[in-house]
C-alpha cells in the first residue's frame, strides 16, 4: 500500500481543518475566549494534528506495519507520539489562557487523556485518509493486474510468434548445408529456449540465474542469425542467488535492442548486460534506425507496469545520442541472513 500523499490528499487536509478551524471559531465565539487563545490554541492543534497524520503515513505505517511487520514498535511510538502531541497542546491552551502553572497536571491520568484526546482529534482525519489511499491503491492494483495480464498475453504471442520461429527456421536452414555442427548447436539453444518460455509461461518472477541462462541462449541465436551485427557482453559483479527479476524481462530489452538497431557501415552495435548489487543494466550503441509507429517502446512500458505491480521501484531508462541504457530493480523474495 502507497502511504504517500498526493494533491487530493493534501486537498483534504485543506477541506476537513478549514471546517473545523470555523467550528472552533464558533465555540469559542460563544464561551469569550481572549484572542491570543484563537491565536495560539488553533495553530497548535492544525500544526500537531496535521504532524501526527503526516509521522503516521509517512514513517509509522511504512515502516513498522507494511514493510517490518513490527507491531510492538509501532504501538510504542504511536503511543509515545500521541502523549507529547497531547502535552504540547495541552501546554499550548494553559499558556493561552494565562492559567496557573501550577495546577498543570502531568501525572499517569493525564497521559491517558493525552492518548485518548490526540485519538479523538486525528482518527478521523487519519481513518479517512488510511479510506481514501485504500480505495486509489485497489483502483491502481486493479488496473495493473488488467495491464499485467495484457502484457503476459502479448509477451507469450512475441514468444511463439510465426514471425519468431520462421526467422529460426530460415537461420537453421541456412545452417544445415553451411556448417552442420553450428546447426546442432542452433537447434539445441532454440529447443533450450522454448522450453524455458514453456515452463515460465504462468511465473510472474523468474531466478536470475535461470533468466541469465535463457538470455546467452537468446543471444546466441542473434549471433548466429545477424553475424557481426551485434557484440554482446555480460558481466557479473555481485552473487545471482537469491535474485528475482521479471519473467521475460532481459528478453524484452534484448529483443528492444534488435528490433531498434542494426549494423551500418560495418560497425557492429554493442550490446552489454551488467549486473552489480540490486540492479541489472542492458545498455547498448545506437544505430540511426528510425522507429515504426506500433513499437515506440511499448516492450519497456509493459515493463513499467510489471514493475508497479512487483517492487516499490521502477526501471531506469537513459536515452543519449550515442547509446541506450535500461536499469532495472532487480527483486529480493526474502532477506538474506
Amino acid at each position: 500500500m502507497d502511504t504517500k500523499l498526493n494533491k487530493s490528499d493534501f486537498m483534504l487536509f485543506v477541506i476537513y481543518y478549514g471546517v473545523s478551524v470555523l467550528m472552533t471559531i464558533y465555540e469559542y465565539s460563544k464561551t469569550g475566549h481572549n484572542l491570543i487563545e484563537y491565536l495560539l490554541d488553533i495553530p497548535a492543534f492544525i500544526i500537531l494534528d496535521v504532524g501526527m497524520v503526516l509521522i503516521f503515513m509517512y514513517w509509522l505505517l511504512p515502516d513498522y506495519i507494511i514493510n517490518q511487520k513490527k507491531y510492538l514498535h509501532f504501538t510504542f511510538w504511536a503511543v509515545s507520539l500521541m502523549i507529547i502531541a497531547g502535552f504540547l497542546e495541552d501546554a499550548v491552551g494553559h499558556f493561552s489562557g494565562d492559567n496557573d502553572w501550577s495546577q498543570f497536571k502531568y501525572d499517569i491520568q493525564q497521559m491517558i487523556n493525552y492518548i485518548s484526546g490526540t485519538a479523538q482529534s486525528i482518527g478521523l482525519p487519519f481513518g479517512l485518509l488510511l479510506a481514501k489511499k485504500y480505495y486509489e491503491n485497489q483502483i491502481l492494483f486493479g488496473s495493473i493486474k488488467e495491464k499485467q495480464k495484457e502484457n503476459e498475453l502479448k509477451l507469450l504471442r512475441s514468444q511463439i510468434s510465426p514471425h519468431f520461429l520462421f526467422n529460426n527456421l530460415n537461420t537453421l536452414d541456412a545452417l544445415i548445408d553451411s556448417n552442420t555442427e553450428k546447426a546442432k548447436e542452433y537447434i539445441n539453444r532454440l529447443s533450450l529456449i522454448y522450453r524455458y518460455l514453456i515452463q515460465t509461461k504462468d511465473a510472474e518472477v523468474m531466478e536470475l540465474t535461470a533468466e541469465m541462462n535463457f538470455a546467452e541462449n537468446y543471444m546466441f541465436l542473434l549471433k548466429t542469425r545477424f553475424g557481426d551485427d551485434y557484440e554482446f557482453e555480460i558481466s557479473k559483479n555481485s552473487s545471482l542467488e537469491n535474485k528475482f527479476v521479471p519473467t521475460g524481462a532481459i528478453q524484452t530489452l534484448l529483443e528492444n535492442i534488435a528490433k531498434h538497431n542494426r549494423a551500418q557501415h560495418g560497425k557492429a552495435i554493442k550490446a552489454s548486460i551488467h549486473i552489480d548489487g540490486d540492479w541489472l543494466t542492458v545498455s547498448n550503441t545506437k544505430s540511426n534506425m528510425k522507429p515504426t509507429q506500433e513499437s515506440l517502446g511499448t516492450g519497456l512500458k509493459n515493463l513499467e507496469y510489471r514493475y508497479r505491480l512487483l517492487s516499490d521501484r521502477k526501471p531506469i531508462i537513459s536515452d543519449t545520442l550515442d547509446g541506450f541504457t535500461v536499469k532495472i530493480p532487480i527483486i529480493k523474495l526474502s532477506n538474506e541472513s
